[in-house]
């Protein structure tokens, strides 16, 4: 293990979150303060085999809870709580909307959130997500059996460039973008967890609450997406889902909030999941009236977007 580095096996001590002694890693960093952890065997938290040993250190950095590698392409469920159709003023899905976030969009707690010049004319946004990590190989499950398959749960963040997503049928390109999916700072296990709708969520900018939701609001249980994600389809073991918002997204907010530089940016969950962290940066200026990327020309007004061109087209 690396001094700067926290062990990515360190996720599995997180057996028991009704315990009162529990360290809010991903807050406590964020103020500077020290998070002793003991070291596990093992190299990954998917290694059923690690052990805890006698070690103890302080964290310097913290990791993802998994590495690109290990969680492949990551999978997302859209419209998943129903306060949020609500204020979307959308029907209720028949079955889950899935959609999907590449690798390199994996970024940790208590790093930079990196808003590509691409986004940077208050476009961004965040939606606070309860991500499922499948512990081992999972296909054409049931219901009844898919939460013999995960092995725990974390905090991410759906982070979304709106005028990206809206541009066109598909959201991958605004929510693709490096970065785009902050995780951690934990792995809490089904065990300390085993009925993940008493999860409560909630998005704090800048210290306010702008999100909050909990569980029993989703449309589609957690058992239930597996169930269906697994159909026909291998979820490996490390695969992550990311398992839709509760209401009070930014671009739903009249007049709309978007992420600007220096916000202060925390997904902070129940039952010993703790704080993900993230301080917003632009990676550059914006300047001129529009931006171009791919066909799509943004145009701001006040407060932000008031249309998107898409070659030409309205």
């Amino acid at each position: 293990m690396r001094p700067s580095t926290v062990s990515r096996s360190t996720p599995r001590a997180s057996n028991n979150a009704k315990q009162t002694n529990i360290t809010p890693v991903g807050a406590a960093l964020a103020e500077s303060k020290p998070v002793p952890v003991r070291v596990f065997t093992g190299a990954s938290a998917l290694d059923a085999s690690a052990e805890p040993t006698s070690r103890i250190l302080n964290i310097q950095k913290l990791l993802p809870p998994l590495s690109r590698r290990e969680i492949g392409t990551i999978r997302c469920v859209g419209l998943n709580y129903r306060k949020h159709a609500r204020e979307m003023n959308l029907e209720l899905p028949e079955h889950p909307t899935l959609f999907f976030k590449p690798a390199t969009c994996l970024n940790a707690s208590n790093a930079p959130l990196l808003i590509p010049h691409q986004a940077t004319d208050l476009q961004a946004d965040y939606e606070a997500e309860l991500a499922v990590v499948i512990g081992r190989d999972a296909r054409n499950v049931s219901v009844a059996e898919a939460m013999d398959y995960v092995l725990g749960y974390t905090c991410s963040n759906d982070v979304t460039a709106r005028k990206h997503q809206f541009a066109g049928a598909q959201w991958g390109f605004g929510k693709g973008f490096d970065g785009f999916a902050p995780m951690g700072p934990c792995i809490v296990s089904t065990r300390a967890i085993p009925d993940p709708s008493v999860i409560e969520l909630r998005t704090v900018l800048n210290g306010e609450v702008m999100q909050e939701g909990r569980g029993d609001d989703m449309i589609f249980s957690i058992a239930e997406i597996v169930a269906y994600l697994s159909q026909g389809t291998t979820l490996e073991a490390g695969t992550v889902i990311m398992t839709g918002t509760p209401h009070g997204i930014g671009v739903s907010r009249s007049p709309p909030v978007f992420l600007a530089p220096g916000d202060d940016l925390r997904i902070v969950m129940s039952h010993g999941l703790g704080s993900l962290v993230n301080r917003v940066e632009y990676e550059a200026k914006h300047e001129g009236k529009g931006s171009v990327v791919n066909g799509v020309k943004a145009v701001n007004g006040v407060n932000g977007v008031t249309e998107v061109k898409v070659n030409g087209f309205r």
